[in-house]
């Protein structure tokens, strides 16, 4: 399983609102699949109004995701915080 980060937007009610959100998924077809049905479940949003314009891997340590760090919390470290590239 790997961890991947999607951003995009869906439609909620009159307007887009725009989302970043961390999935833990075989592949790029299967965190697709979880977002949209995440974003169907949680907000009743049908898959056409929902568009990923970007879906990439991360490394785990990078998501803030409660899901992704009880995924990988037997084979990363998240007592750290992540590395920004910014000092």
């Amino acid at each position: 399983m790997k961890a991947y980060r999607a951003t995009g937007s869906f439609r909620n009610g009159r307007t887009d609102q725009n989302f970043t959100y961390d999935v833990v998924a075989i592949d790029v077809a299967d965190a697709e699949h979880r977002v949209y049905s995440n974003f169907g479940s949680r907000h009743n949003a049908a898959r056409r109004f929902i568009h990923i314009t970007s879906l990439d891997e991360i490394q785990p340590t990078q998501s803030s995701e409660p899901r992704v760090i009880a995924h990988f919390r037997d084979t990363h470290d998240f007592s750290a915080p992540p590395s920004s590239e910014e000092e």
